[in-house]
C-alpha cells in the first residue's frame, strides 16, 4: 500500500517483466504502505527487538495477549517461527525506481491487463457496485490496484508471512512497524482468516490479492463472499470489498475524478505546475488547457498540472483523489501509472505520448542533483531518482536560468548550472 515492498511478477513473459518493474516502484517507497502506527514521541519506550529469538517470541506473545488475542492463538502463530535471510536482504536491498513514466506504464498498463481487468469488472459486477456504493471507490481504481499488485492474485509472493514479519519485527531497523504487524498476524490467525504455517506473500508481509499488511486487513477487512472470513489471498470479494473499505479510509471522496488527461498551449506558468500546486482544475482551463474527455465539470476542485515527462510529455490535471495513491506508494511513476490505469477502465483514451526531451542518465541525474544540492536545494539522497524533492529543485533553478519550470531533467538543464 504504499506502498508495498513485494517482488511482483506476471502472467507469463509480459507480466513477469511489468511486475519485475512495479517491484521497483514499490521499493522506492520504503513501504510497506500501510497505515503507520502513531509516531513515537522522545519519551516513548523503544520496542522490543533483537536478542535470542525465542525470548523474543515470549515477548510478542506476551503483547498479543495483552491486546485481546488467546495465548492458544499467539503459540499457534509463533510455532516454528524462523528468521529469514533472504528478507533482510531484500529490506538491504533499497532498489530504485528510474524508469520514466512512459516506459514503466507501458508495461504496466497493458491490453492483456486491461482484457483480464474488464473480465473481472464483469465476473464481480455486484461486488464492484456494493463497494462503490458503500464506500464511494468507483470500480476502476480497484481494479486498477488489483492487477497492478499481483496481477489479479497469479503472483502474490512466496515468503511465509509468519517468518517475514517476524524477520522484521526482530530486526532493530523498523520493530515500531512490524512489531505490530505481527500482533495483527496473530489476531487473523485468532479468528481463522491465516494459517501461519502456510500462508505466503510478500517479503515485507503484505497478504493477498491486493496486498495489505496485517494491521489494517484486520481493521479494514470485509468478508465479500459470505464464508465469515477475510481471506483476501482466495476471496476476490474479499479483495475488492477490503481495497474499497482501504481506500476510503485514505480520503478517497465519492463522485470525484482522480486524474485526467488534458492538451497544453505553448505558454503556460510552467512554475505552477506539479504536484502540492495552489491552483484549480478550472484555473488551468481558462488558461488553455483541455480535457481530452471533454469534461470541465469538476474545475472548481484543485488541479496540479502533472508533467511526468516535462511539458512535451503526456499531461494531467490531478485532482485531491490523487493523493490516495500516492498513501498507497510513494513513487510518483508508481502512482501516476495506477491513476492513469484506473482512468481506463473507467473509459479514457491511452494517453498521447508527445515528444518528451531527452531526459537525463542515471550518472547525470546524480551530478544534477550534487548540482542542485550544492546550489541549496533540498533533493533528499543522491540517488539518481527524479523524485519530488529533485523536480522542486529543477523547476526552481528552470524559472531561475528563465527556462520552462516544467520540472523536467534534461542535459540542457545540467549544462546551465
Amino acid at each position: 500500500m504504499h506502498r508495498s515492498l513485494a517482488s511482483r511478477s506476471a502472467l507469463a513473459l509480459l507480466f513477469a517483466i511489468t511486475a519485475a518493474t512495479t517491484a521497483l516502484a514499490q521499493q522506492q517507497a520504503m513501504a510497506p504502505a500501510a497505515s503507520p502506527p502513531p509516531a513515537a514521541t522522545p519519551q516513548a519506550p523503544p520496542v522490543a527487538c533483537g536478542g535470542d529469538l525465542a525470548e523474543f517470541l515470549a515477548g510478542v506473545k506476551d503483547d498479543a495477549i495483552a491486546a485481546g488475542a488467546s495465548a492458544e492463538a499467539a503459540d499457534k502463530a509463533l510455532a516454528g517461527a524462523q528468521i529469514d535471510p533472504k528478507v533482510l536482504s531484500r529490506d538491504r536491498a533499497q532498489g530504485v525506481f528510474k524508469q520514466t513514466f512512459l516506459e514503466f506504464s507501458q508495461r504496466t498498463v497493458s491490453q492483456a491487463r486491461l482484457d483480464i481487468g474488464r473480465q473481472k469488472l464483469k465476473q464481480f459486477a455486484d461486488v464492484f457496485a456494493k463497494a462503490e456504493q458503500d464506500y464511494g471507490v468507483a470500480p476502476g481504481v480497484i481494479t486498477a490496484f488489483w492487477a497492478m499488485e499481483t496481477d489479479f492474485g497469479a503472483v502474490q509472493g512466496d515468503f511465509n508471512t509468519r517468518n517475514a514479519l517476524v524477520t522484521l519485527a526482530h530486526d532493530c531497523r523498523r520493530p515500531e512497524l512490524f512489531r505490530p504487524q505481527l500482533i495483527a498476524l496473530i489476531e487473523m490467525v485468532q479468528h481463522g482468516d491465516l494459517d501461519s504455517t502456510t500462508n505466503t506473500g510478500a517479503w515485507a508481509g503484505e497478504i493477498g490479492q491486493v496486498q495489505m499488511l496485517p494491521r489494517d486487513i484486520v481493521a479494514y477487512g470485509m468478508d465479500g463472499d459470505g464464508d465469515g472470513h477475510v481471506r483476501l489471498k482466495e476471496s476476490g470479494p474479499d479483495a475488492i470489498l477490503t481495497a474499497a473499505k482501504f481506500i476510503q479510509h485514505l480520503g478517497f471522496e465519492r463522485g470525484q475524478p482522480w486524474l485526467q488527461e488534458v492538451t497544453l498551449p505553448d505558454n503556460l506558468p510552467w512554475e505552477k505546475s506539479g504536484l502540492g500546486g495552489t491552483m484549480t482544475a478550472g484555473e488551468w482551463f481558462a488558461l488553455g488547457v483541455q480535457p481530452r474527455d471533454g469534461n470541465t465539470s469538476f474545475g472548481n476542485l484543485e488541479g496540479d498540472l502533472v508533467l511526468p515527462q516535462g511539458r512535451h510529455g503526456p499531461a494531467f490535471i490531478a485532482y485531491p483523489n490523487f493523493k490516495i495513491y500516492l498513501e498507497w506508494n510513494k513513487s510518483f511513476i508508481y502512482t501516476t501509472s495506477a491513476a492513469y490505469f484506473a482512468t481506463r477502465f473507467g473509459g479514457a483514451q491511452p494517453y498521447l505520448k508527445g515528444t518528451p526531451e531527452q531526459g537525463l542518465a542515471n550518472d547525470q541525474m546524480k551530478q544534477l542533483q550534487t548540482k542542485l544540492q550544492t546550489k541549496g536545494h533540498d533533493v533528499g539522497q543522491i540517488d539518481g531518482i527524479l523524485g519530488s524533492g529533485t523536480r522542486v529543485a529543477i523547476q526552481k533553478e528552470q524559472q531561475r536560468l528563465g527556462m520552462p519550470a516544467d520540472g523536467w531533467a534534461t542535459p540542457g538543464l545540467l549544462s546551465a548550472l
